[in-house]
């Protein structure tokens, strides 16, 4: 490690400001996908901005049919939250399976999301549920956050306050993880709404993405025959020492049908 700056504030307007005053200052929430980098020195701040304590976005609320999280919200939290539970039991489901107990109780929603991660598994449910991520300054559709490997539509010292999601009528997540990290090698998030079907993949290629040909399938019948019925093209998925762009490909098909079971379990 290295020497730098460290500074709590208590709300998020402040945080943005101590930020903005510095192009080497970045946010901290959890820490933990920040503080590795920094070990490794592929990160090197010059301040830590820790917005933890910043009560208006340590909240969930319930409210109609949305379902309001706060940026700095643990994935315990989420995971055992009486209204995400009630409201969204895919979400709570996934939440309760990133990482270890020790990642979960400090990793936080907003953190992943602007890590954006491309194995992350809270992108898949953002993009799935067309949830709105709420920053300081702006309202940004999941469609238009994700970019692309490790790159959002956030500026950067854009802070995200809160994440907001319309219910389903059913969702459910199903991965396929890495035995070393937790990571989803792929990960399928469901969510199905009155006008239809959306899908969500993580771990499958350099960012989260919506398979059209999923969607449709499943807009049209929603049940695990229709999901794998499915054939989804390797082409532009990752191809590592983990799987192959064909294993993922395959895979993708079947985690949707196992994510179906999950959301209609619930």
């Amino acid at each position: 490690m290295y020497t730098f700056e460290y500074e709590r504030l208590g709300e998020a307007k402040a945080a943005v400001a101590a930020l903005s005053g510095d192009a080497d200052a970045k946010f901290l929430a959890g820490g933990q996908s920040l503080l590795p980098t920094m070990r490794l020195r592929l990160a090197q701040p010059s301040k830590l901005i820790d917005v933890t304590r910043v009560a208006s976005m340590k909240s969930v609320t319930l409210a109609g049919d949305t379902l309001t999280i706060g940026g700095a919200v643990c994935h315990a939290q989420v995971a055992s939250n009486a209204d995400v539970k009630r409201a969204l039991p895919g979400l709570a489901d996934l939440a309760g399976r990133i990482g270890d107990q020790q990642v979960r109780e400090r990793g936080t929603i907003g953190g992943s999301l602007a890590n954006d991660d491309p194995a992350a598994c809270y992108p898949s449910a953002v993009l799935a549920l067309k949830a709105t991520v709420v920053t300081d300054r702006r309202r940004i559709a999941a469609d238009d956050f994700f970019i692309d490997m490790y790159q959002t539509a956030l500026e950067p010292d854009e802070l995200i306050t809160a994440v907001e999601f319309p219910l389903a009528e059913r969702a459910g997540y199903e991965k396929f993880r890495n035995p070393a990290s937790h990571f989803a090698l792929v990960g399928v998030f469901v969510a199905k709404f009155k006008d239809g079907v959306r899908v969500g993949v993580t771990g499958a290629a350099s960012s989260v993405f919506r398979p059209a040909e999923l969607e449709a399938a499943l807009s049209k019948d929603f049940s695990v025959a229709s999901a794998r019925g499915v054939t989804i093209s390797p082409d532009q998925l990752n191809e590592d020492m983990h799987a192959s762009a064909a294993y993922r490909a395959h895979l993708i098909p079947v985690l949707a049908g196992r994510a179906i079971e999950r959301a209609m379990s619930f």
